[in-house]
């Protein structure tokens, strides 16, 4: 699979929602425990002032028409928003097995913003390829896994297109995630961990200081075992040749180090293991 199928990320959904199970969460309050930041800045109601009531609450507005000293209510605000980063920069558009890792990712990413939405939170994505970077504000509900699936196939359809261009540093969009996602809020990166570029390192640290920041690793078969023959190999550049692939998997660079330090979380999903959420 070389493009990515909305119809098939829609088709993630009930599996998302079965692994939510009996403990899927709602938006009404009661149904769940989850941290709360604090009494929010949205009014939820208008109400006769009692004893015992913060003084700064009182709405002049509705006083002053009432006659009766009047307090706003707030509605509570919870830490139930996910950011979804796809990479979809030129490193991720290839793979041996099923499908692409691009494709893979976004799969993985799916699987966990249905998850999330399922539990009565919201959803949200930065796309980052060679072209652009693609985003969709928090959403609840279904709507939002739909805006999402829309965005991401078609930035990875851009993607494809700017195939031969250099990979853009992932730091950058890191830094990007830190500005737009909510303070506390989960974030995802699906990546290959390729060519990160600098200030990589910074950026994760920045980045989990302010959310709660995981990484899914997504790995080919290729890299890891890879049978030994001689591979036929093009370059952007029109250079040809045959080479051996390494004896070893790759070893885990200064990047993925980086990660556990900083102590995040991250598992490797490799592309045509995937079959088996489908």
């Amino acid at each position: 699979m070389l493009t990515l199928d909305p119809d098939h990320l829609l088709r993630l959904r009930p599996l998302a929602r079965r692994a939510a199970g009996a403990h899927a969460m709602t938006s009404l309050p009661g149904g769940f425990v989850t941290r709360r930041k604090g009494p929010g800045l949205e009014t939820a109601d208008l109400r006769a002032f009692t004893d015992g009531d913060d003084p700064r609450h009182i709405d002049r507005n509705a006083t002053a028409r009432s006659g009766r000293l009047q307090v706003r209510t707030f509605q509570a605000e919870r830490d139930r928003t996910t950011l979804l980063i796809a990479d979809f920069r030129p490193s991720m558009l290839w793979g041996t097995r099923r499908t692409l890792r691009s494709i893979a990712a976004a799969e993985a990413l799916c699987l966990a913003g249905w998850h999330a939405v399922a539990e009565g939170g919201r959803a949200a994505l930065l796309a980052v390829s060679a072209t652009e970077s693609v985003f969709v504000p928090p959403q609840a509900h279904d709507r939002a896994m739909v805006a999402i699936i829309g965005a991401m196939a078609r930035a990875h359809d851009a993607a494809l297109r700017g195939s031969n261009q250099p990979d853009p540093p992932l730091g950058e969009a890191l830094m990007l995630a830190r500005r737009i996602a909510p303070r506390r809020a989960e974030v995802v990166l699906a990546t290959g961990l390729d060519t990160p570029g600098p200030a990589f390192d910074e950026a994760v640290l920045a980045l989990n200081q302010r959310t709660s920041f995981s990484v899914i690793r997504i790995v080919d078969a290729f890299e890891t075992a890879a049978p030994r023959e001689r591979y036929r190999f093009y370059t952007t550049s029109g250079l040809s040749g045959a080479a051996l692939p390494p004896d070893q998997a790759r070893a885990p660079d200064i990047q993925q180090a980086a990660l556990t330090v900083a102590g995040i979380y991250q598992s490797a999903v490799p592309p045509d293991r995937q079959t088996s959420l489908v």
